[in-house]
């Protein structure tokens, strides 16, 4: 297999995972080398295809080819972690709080441990403050809120790494 054919192979792969993770633009510099990918937003548009800037060297074909490895092994590493969280989800409508007052420390916070009686956060509804449980064992390894912020049934507050 030549050097341009393994170019065009990182291209398309780069080009696979614009589409993917539905990417408009993809710039990647690396030192005096650059790469630029652009796709139109519209289907119906002409040249709706990706947009490449011509002449890449064999150092740009080298970084996008540690670029496509990095990005697919984050993916992996992501995806596998996010396959491990439990969700903790409000049961109801209203606003969040990490706290019981403004000047105590938060319920949890990354790294906390808590079991199913564990409360994790407070979410007013109609005046009325609600403890929400953890519901679940583990490690808090994500809060999706900040304080005071408006919060609808079934969204996740929380994400958990279950024991």
């Amino acid at each position: 297999m030549t050097q341009e054919d393994t170019d065009l192979q990182k291209i398309k792969k780069l080009i696979e995972i614009m589409k993917e993770n539905d990417l408009v633009e993809v710039e990647i510099k690396h030192g005096d080398d650059k790469i630029l990918l652009k796709r139109c937003s519209g289907a119906n548009q002409v040249g709706a295809g990706p947009i490449i800037e011509p002449s890449i060297s064999t150092a740009k074909a080298r970084f996008l080819k540690r670029e496509v490895e990095s990005d697919e092994q984050t993916k992996n590493e992501i995806q596998e972690t996010k396959e491990d969280l439990v969700e903790i989800k409000s049961p109801i409508v209203g606003t969040f709080y990490a706290a019981p007052s403004s000047d105590s420390d938060p319920f949890v916070k990354p790294g906390s441990q808590v079991s199913p009686q564990t409360v994790v956060c407070i979410i007013e509804a109609m005046k009325v403050m609600n403890e929400i449980k953890a519901e679940t064992s583990g490690t808090i390894a994500e809060i999706l809120l900040k304080n005071g912020q408006a919060v609808e049934y079934g969204q996740v507050l929380f994400k958990v790494k279950p024991d």
